[in-house]
């Protein structure tokens, strides 16, 4: 709930600043059918909001965040922010028809919490720095408004109506405007209000709102990689550059391997990477007896070198009778992420005469992929018969060998 202290009252030597995330866009451009708007599209394993939200609460000079969604994206709005756990973000507040409604509904919002500066900003631009938010920030010590945008660096072409060129338009002094925005709050509430009053609508831009109510607003560089997503092609770019830099903050390699085999016994079938299988026979086992699976849990568990499967699943413990392997999994991978890693692949090889891996091998390798939060070509899954030799051979059991690398980040 909002404070009923204002932010004027507090003993702070610095101004306070709120931020209106405006989420209440229905764009479709980079929604697949039937998917949801796009600030609430999954980006390398996290909501667009989520991630622009994470942005603003890691700058300390952030007080309040409200984001400005559509009505029926409540709860959408929720489960995106369901990890998030800070005072600072204020429970949503349903927009308008437009964007200037929207942020009009904010501002009203934010009238208890009468924060100095207000920064307003598209909740599809995730990558924003904290540099670019400093500059804002610190210009608003002497400026009403002032507007984070990226300087032209391309020749521009005017056309004509039958798509001509028309003119080469000199690119000095030209820039693209982006977000955060920033204003003094009570200036750009009192401007918001006035166009309201006097039946202007539609105004696409919170600047161009200052502009029309008399303000100068200067011009800062964002940065060029503060881009909007839009488009499909957008999606695919921001999840590149995420892995690419997520593998930069891990360089600790480490590879670690797993065998496990487990004995046949007549029954209806078996489960390999956690794929039933019906076959005549299944493999015994205190828990669900996934071969493939327990082989990959103890190969994370010696990359991180944390002991073996054994140690943290005991057989002798009854919580884990009948207990569905890809627990176990999902506990590896829990124990990777708690250190600020990943799991940058893995690798199964099942050795057996029978059953037949093949039909089953891309359900196995989407399975393992979705226990891991990775995608799909980074799960290898094969299998090998031997050739009639050995234990495996005379279909007693059924073998696995699994290879996983981890990547951590450096310590100490």
């Amino acid at each position: 709930m909002p404070s009923s202290v204002t932010p004027r009252d507090r003993p702070s030597a610095r101004p306070t600043v709120a931020v209106i995330l405006v989420a209440a866009g229905r764009g479709s451009r980079a929604a697949s059918a039937g998917g949801p708007p796009k600030q609430y599209r999954q980006l390398h394993g996290k909501p667009v909001i989520a991630r622009t939200i994470s942005a603003f609460l890691d700058h300390q000079g952030i007080d309040r965040i409200l984001a400005v969604i559509h009505p029926d994206d409540l709860e959408l709005y929720n489960a995106a922010v369901a990890g998030i756990d800070d005072p600072r973000l204020l429970p949503p507040v349903p927009g308008g028809a437009d964007r200037q409604a929207s942020c009009l509904a904010g501002l009203a919002v934010l009238d208890t919490e009468a924060p100095d500066y207000v920064l307003i900003h598209d909740a599809v631009r995730p990558f924003i720095r904290s540099d670019a938010i400093n500059r804002v920030i610190d210009a608003l010590a002497h400026e009403v408004a002032v507007l984070c945008g990226v300087p032209v660096i391309d020749t521009v072409k005017r056309a004509d109506a039958e798509g001509y060129v028309e003119e080469t338009v000199p690119r000095e002094g030209l820039w693209r405007a982006a977000t955060p925005q920033g204003f003094r709050y009570a200036e750009i509430a009192a401007a918001h209000r006035a166009l309201a009053a006097r039946g202007i609508s539609g105004v696409t831009d919170d600047a161009a709102v200052a502009e029309l109510a008399g303000h100068r607003v200067l011009l800062v560089d964002g940065g060029a990689d503060n881009i909007k997503l839009t488009t499909a092609e957008d999606f695919h770019m921001a999840e590149q550059r995420i892995a690419a830099e997520a593998f930069l903050a891990c360089p600790d390699v480490r590879v670690g391997t797993g065998y496990d085999v487990h004995v046949l016994e007549p029954g209806d079938g078996v489960t390999l990477c956690g794929v039933f299988i019906p076959h005549n026979q299944r493999l015994k086992g205190h828990s669900d007896a996934d071969v493939a699976l327990h082989a990959l849990t103890d190969a994370i568990l010696g990359a991180l070198g944390d002991g073996d499967i054994g140690k943290h699943f005991p057989p002798s413990d009854e919580r884990w009778r009948d207990a569905a392997s890809m627990l176990f999994l999902k506990d590896a991978v829990r124990r990777i992420t708690e250190r600020g890693g990943f799991l940058a692949h893995c690798d199964v090889t099942l050795i057996a005469e029978a059953p037949k891996v093949g039909p089953h091998r891309e359900a196995m390798r989407a399975a393992i992929a979705e226990t891991c939060g990775i995608s799909i070509d980074r799960v290898g899954v094969k299998a090998t018969t031997n050739e009639g030799l050995g234990f495996a051979g005379r279909r007693e059991g059924i073998a696995a060998i699994a290879t996983a690398t981890v990547r951590l980040p450096l310590v100490g």
